[in-house]
């Protein structure tokens, strides 16, 4: 049961799904990784696009470390522990004609977000981040110009927080969300 509480009837799952960092170690099934490529596969896309693309790397495979020599060293601290890395990439252009697909990047984050929500539905841990060096993942996967690199994100299943660096262990709980007025405006744009 969430403590988050929303001020309208949004489902649980919204409220429930978070980015812990503290990742067992275990192994995850075949299945269990590709059904979260299939949620990501029926996102919504502009022309029906799809123009997300995900690299994966499972702990102790030949992949591995390559692509857990792309992030910082603060992602590798608690992400050594994770059962899959995954490198989110968006396909700028549509393929139907390769002209410039604006949406690119928030189909992708519609995929994104629907992997997220299933492995959260799974009882997994799916955490996104930004820290690793994006040049190193283009040239390491061979990326072309044509192509954002969006993302990473880490896979696993949840482990001890007591098993995460001190300083994880206190960040290591679920946070609010700022409230709708402040993100959502009738007929004018409001910055910060």
């Amino acid at each position: 049961m969430s403590i988050r509480k929303a001020l309208y009837g949004v489902n649980k799952l919204f409220l429930n799904r978070w980015s812990p960092r503290a990742l067992s170690g275990e192994k995850l099934s075949t299945n269990e990784l590709m059904t979260l490529f299939e949620a990501a596969r029926w996102a919504p896309s502009s022309y029906n696009n799809q123009p997300w693309r995900f690299i994966y790397a499972i702990n102790g495979s030949v992949h591995w470390q390559a692509m857990f020599d792309l992030m910082v060293p603060f992602n590798q601290s608690w992400t050594k522990n994770a059962a899959a890395l995954v490198l989110i990439i968006s396909r700028k252009n549509f393929e139907y004609n390769d002209k410039p697909a604006r949406t690119h990047s928030f189909d992708t984050g519609a995929a994104w977000m629907s992997l997220a929500l299933q492995g959260s539905m799974m009882g997994l841990v799916v955490h996104g981040m930004e820290g690793f060096d994006y040049d190193k993942a283009r040239t390491t996967y061979n990326i072309p110009q044509d192509y954002d690199i969006e993302a990473m994100c880490a896979i696993g299943k949840l482990g001890r927080k007591q098993d995460l660096p001190l300083d994880l262990q206190q960040k290591e709980e679920l946070t609010d969300r700022k409230p709708i007025a402040d993100f959502v405006f009738e007929g004018i744009f409001k910055g910060l």
